[in-house]
């Protein structure tokens, strides 16, 4: 059964004003007219849009509606980035993202490019699990050099990262718990009440695979201490 059309789309082209976080694009369940329409609506509105939660198709379907305009696009992690005009954006921040696996790349990837687009510079750090914690030494000195903001990790299975980083860094932690992992993982449940109940103080934690969420919170966090600075 093919799902109607959403004919009047209203745009909420006021939420950057309020929020500092402008509306995006949530592609899953829509259909490619509502899709589309979604997205030119918002892109005529602010002069860019981001669309998460893509399937292949989706992407593909974007990349063709609005061809040069696509700037970034992301098959894996289903997110696309699209500009009317793209003009070099002053980053206001930096955030590194580490990942557990490469597993857990299309959340993590999801969390980088919503990063880039709400304008941080990103340093991407994947693969780093505590099955090989060693490979986060290559994190922490990125953390330490560039001067790091905030940090955005991801991890499923156990979701043990999270934990182990914080209590290396002074940086604040958003934790961000993926849907990877064997049956007992219940589906990313485990990781995230691993992460609420983390004893490492500082770390916070969004919903399962919600890498953008762990963007907007990572972007509103800087904006509100570089503007009391």
């Amino acid at each position: 059964m093919t799902r109607k059309s959403t004919k009047n789309h209203h745009s909420d082209i006021l939420r950057q004003c309020r929020t500092n976080i402008p509306e995006v694009v949530f592609a899953r369940f829509k259909d490619d007219k509502g899709l589309v329409d979604s997205t030119k609506s918002l892109l005529d509105a602010n002069g860019r849009v981001l669309v998460t939660k893509c399937t292949k198709d989706q992407v593909r379907l974007l990349k063709k509606k609005f061809g040069t305009k696509v700037v970034k696009a992301d098959e894996i992690s289903g997110t696309i980035a699209i500009y009317k005009k793209k003009s070099r954006q002053k980053k206001i921040g930096t955030v590194v993202v580490v990942s557990a696996g490469t597993s857990d790349y299309f959340v993590a990837e999801e969390a980088s490019l919503s990063a880039e687009f709400f304008g941080l510079q990103v340093y991407r750090h994947y693969d780093c699990g505590v099955a090989g914690i060693h490979r986060v030494e290559e994190a922490l000195k990125t953390i330490d050099e560039k001067e790091v903001d905030v940090i955005i990790v991801v991890a499923g299975m156990e979701g043990a990262l999270p934990s182990i980083v914080s209590g290396l860094v002074k940086q604040p932690i958003i934790a961000v718990p993926t849907s990877v992992g064997y049956g007992a993982s219940l589906d990313g449940i485990t990781a995230l009440l691993a992460m609420l109940n983390s004893c490492s103080p500082g770390v916070v934690v969004v919903n399962i695979d919600n890498g953008f969420g762990a963007a907007a919170s990572a972007y509103k966090t800087i904006k509100w201490m570089k503007g009391k600075s």
